[in-house]
């Protein structure tokens, strides 16, 4: 039986619903970010002619198209309707993987028996924007690769069918740039010995591939030939992500403690990006001696970024810690969590520190996630397990 796998995708989804909110923003260049030195979060198809692209930064963004509106994101709004979205789709599909805010994977194999799967696609499109007033484009074909790469080209507001005897086609002509795996130092290492489309990447030995690029070799290759296995993987939200530390010996070092909260801030915010997740709500958990334990939490902007969970969990932590006391346990909880790529982030973060944890994720997930830390970070001296260790 051939698989049929549907990629959709909501269109410029965080400009889209800025434009929900305020109708004087269609039709127009719009940027969606924050402050002068921050970076572009999204951007709308009519900025998207002069040049304009996500992560650029804002003051290049607006040289390219001076006439450019920015606006800064709504980040709840945006939480709710993704959160619409999904239902929406959950309640008509047997399997359903949200990868992102604001696109989804269906596995609906089998179901051509009953209903043809492309007009079933197509109807939860349209009860989609229909419900929502949200633009969504999708591709259905025989796997994930060839279906989001056809949601790509189907943009805007586009529908796509390829069928198994339309792939090779489908793909040959277009850019390597257009395989999802394919980052910017990929597409310039293939360029220099002029492999620019897919269908000479294709047709590429596989063992030069690996000894060019490493063990990704044969997975760039197996997707340029329009091979995945990958399954869809059903979705269930994440309720929280958290970490807890038993004190060896009951302390009442207070700067010890405030920077092994730094060190668990800054574990599970990588985790929270290498898992895709944004939370929005902090929590702080200290237990005393005598086994009194007490909990304070704060709502935040959503967020994946260690500094501001940092800061905010010690925060916490000050006005939590009221008796001169020892301490038998702390820990830290991020719940209210949402699934999204990190660059909702970028509505606060400037250029220079996204290039900063870009390059430390990079880092961590090649060597691991202590191959790097933050100074705060650091050893204890009274030998506590579970402390962070600073790596120079």
């Amino acid at each position: 039986m051939n698989h049929a796998i549907a990629h959709m995708d909501l269109d410029a989804f965080f400009v889209s619903c800025a434009r929900l909110q305020n109708s004087d923003l269609k039709g127009i260049p719009l940027i969606i970010g924050g402050g002068e030195r921050g970076v572009v979060a999204s951007c709308s198809y009519e900025a998207r002619y002069f040049g304009v692209r996500s992560a650029m930064p804002i003051q290049m963004a607006l040289k390219l198209c001076p006439d450019a509106k920015v606006v800064k994101g709504d980040y709840e709004m945006f939480s709710k309707l993704s959160h619409d979205v999904t239902e929406i789709i959950q309640q008509r599909v047997p399997v359903m993987e949200k990868a992102s805010i604001d696109e989804f994977y269906l596995d609906l194999t089998g179901m051509d028996k009953f209903f043809g799967c492309y007009q079933w696609t197509q109807e939860i499109a349209s009860q989609v924007t229909k419900e929502t007033g949200l633009p969504i484009s999708f591709a259905l074909s025989v796997n994930k690769t060839v279906s989001k790469i056809g949601t790509g080209e189907s943009k805007p507001s586009g529908k796509l069918e390829i069928n198994e005897s339309q792939i090779k086609p489908f793909l040959n002509p277009l850019s390597i740039r257009k395989i999802p795996m394919v980052g910017e130092a990929t597409f310039r290492l293939l360029s220099r010995i002029g492999i620019r489309t897919i269908k000479t990447l294709s047709e590429m030995p596989v063992l030069a591939l690996q000894q060019m690029i490493g063990k990704n070799g044969t997975e760039l290759w197996r997707k340029a030939n329009g091979i995945d296995e990958t399954p869809v993987i059903p979705y269930s939200e994440r309720k929280s992500i958290s970490k807890e530390h038993t004190f060896s010996n009951d302390t009442i070092d207070v700067f010890a403690i405030r920077s092994l909260i730094s060190g668990m801030a800054e574990e599970l915010a990588y985790q929270l990006r290498k898992e895709k997740w944004l939370t929005s709500t902090v929590v702080i958990k200290i237990r005393y001696a005598n086994f009194d334990t007490e909990t304070k939490q704060c709502k935040v902007a959503y967020t994946a970024a260690d500094h501001t969970l940092s800061r905010i969990a010690k925060d916490l932590f000050n006005k939590i810690y009221t008796r001169r006391m020892r301490l038998r346990l702390v820990g830290l909880r991020f719940t209210g969590l949402v699934h999204g790529s990190h660059q909702m982030n970028l509505f606060e973060d400037t250029e220079e520190l996204m290039n900063l944890y870009q390059t430390m994720d990079r880092i961590k997930n090649r060597f691991g996630a202590d191959a790097v830390r933050r100074a705060s970070g650091f050893d204890f001296s009274d030998g506590t397990a579970d402390a962070p260790k600073i790596y120079k």
